[in-house]
């Protein structure tokens, strides 16, 4: 059986970069303790991935959906070339999203410059997708429940 969305998840765009912005905080608000660093790089791969849909979802009214970030990078690259020098920070982020979450018998620990650096580049991408889409997440207000 093929995968496809979740018919819960929004089609409005700007919701997948709002959720993605605050992924990007939930990281950032992590940095001061060292026992989260991995948890920093997970919440940096969920804002990229979200962001990324929420681009294509804005540039092909097509939802996407799996976690696969040189997947979703090579779609948005495909909409616009910038998206190419992420490539290789989507490919390397893309192991948080299981590594960093689970314990193993080689542990992935990142350290200090690492959650910086990721938390960075993932500020850097999310800003790219904002400025194409014309985002501001301090004025954007999510749609109320019915």
């Amino acid at each position: 059986m093929a995968r496809g969305y979740r018919t819960s998840d929004s089609k409005r765009y700007y919701d997948w970069l709002y959720y993605a912005a605050i992924d990007l905080r939930v990281a950032e608000m992590l940095a001061g303790d060292r026992h989260c660093y991995n948890s920093i790089a997970f919440h940096c791969q969920q804002a990229i991935e979200k962001g990324m849909k929420g681009y294509l979802l804005w540039k092909r009214n097509r939802l996407y959906d799996g976690h696969n970030l040189p997947f979703l990078c090579k779609q948005s690259m495909q909409e616009d070339k910038s998206f190419a020098k992420w490539l290789p920070v989507c490919v390397q982020i893309t192991r948080y999203y299981i590594e960093a979450r689970y314990p193993a018998d080689f542990l992935l620990q990142l350290d200090a410059d690492t959650a910086k650096d990721v938390t960075a580049d993932t500020e850097k991408i999310l800003t790219l997708i904002n400025d194409l889409v014309k985002f501001d997440f301090n004025s954007y207000r999510p749609k109320k429940p019915h």
